[in-house]
């Protein structure tokens, strides 16, 4: 993780934090529980500006920033083939509403949803990079979470979904250590931040409940939006395939890695 080292170094130690900051957090997660040694990581990054916050992937960012800058020269390019988490937290620092923004093939959804967490602040207390840190835990999305805030740094955001505590959340982590994020970098930032806009979703507004549904839907039929989107082809050894054969290996293929993705962070999406 090269990224970690250089905003290690690069960290800043500010008295007074105002508007215009990238954190950047190691977010560490087990994907299958079956498996808890398949641990993966990924930088993740919150900023914060404009009245509001966006956290998403760092690797996903640069992928993106390429795509649009490449379309605007008329470029057609493909997607970075890395794994990378493709999720958008974006949150309204006045109104706390969250914009929760997910792909779901073909669409990408912009999910409104509102959060209220329920916090208890402990008497108990760390040091993260430096900053003096406190305990505090919550439960949400059918997890129990630990939390380690710094009220050095006085933003009542964090990682993820995650807001509320009297100061900036360092680290969070739920009870079984499978998702954690902990912050290893602050940048400072000039001008307003625009995330880069890709055109290669349909995009489509919905509510979280209407989501919900979606999504368990999506779990049971992974490729209903692709019905019909296979043409029949020759393979490079002269064999025939139809579409519908193709189809139903891709079919089979996504269900396969939905049965190894079964520790998502918000649990209870899968107990609907």
């Amino acid at each position: 993780m090269n990224i970690i080292r250089i905003i290690t170094l690069t960290l800043i130690s500010i008295n007074a934090f105002g508007q215009n900051k990238q954190f950047f957090y190691e977010y560490k997660f087990v994907r299958d529980s079956t498996n808890a040694k398949s641990l993966e990581k990924e930088i993740m990054v919150l900023n914060i500006s404009n009245n509001k916050s966006e956290f998403y992937s760092f690797e996903k960012y640069k992928s993106d920033s390429t795509l649009n800058a490449d379309s605007k020269k008329g470029i057609l390019s493909m997607p970075s083939n890395i794994k990378m988490n493709k999720d958008r937290v974006v949150r309204d620092l006045n109104t706390q509403k969250i914009e929760f923004i997910t792909p779901l093939e073909p669409y990408r959804y912009s999910v409104n949803q509102n959060i209220d967490l329920k916090w208890n602040i402990l008497a108990e207390f760390n040091n993260i990079l430096g900053y003096d840190v406190q305990k505090a835990t919550t439960e949400f999305g059918g997890r129990k979470w630990i939390a380690w805030f710094a009220k050095e740094i006085p933003i009542q955001s964090g990682p993820y979904k995650f807001f509320g505590l009297p100061g900036l959340i360092l680290k969070i982590e739920d009870l079984n250590k499978s998702h954690i994020f902990e912050l290893k970098g602050i940048k400072a930032t000039k001008g307003n931040f625009n995330y880069p806009n890709v055109n290669n979703y349909k995009d489509v507004k919905i509510t979280y409940q209407k989501y919900v549904k979606i999504y368990e839907n999506f779990r049971k039929n992974p490729m209903a939006g692709s019905v019909g989107a296979f043409p029949d082809q020759t393979d490079a050894n002269g064999v025939f395939h139809s579409g519908n054969e193709i189809f139903r290996e891709f079919e089979k293929k996504a269900l396969e890695g939905l049965k190894k993705d079964n520790n998502i962070i918000e649990l209870d999406l899968l107990k609907q």
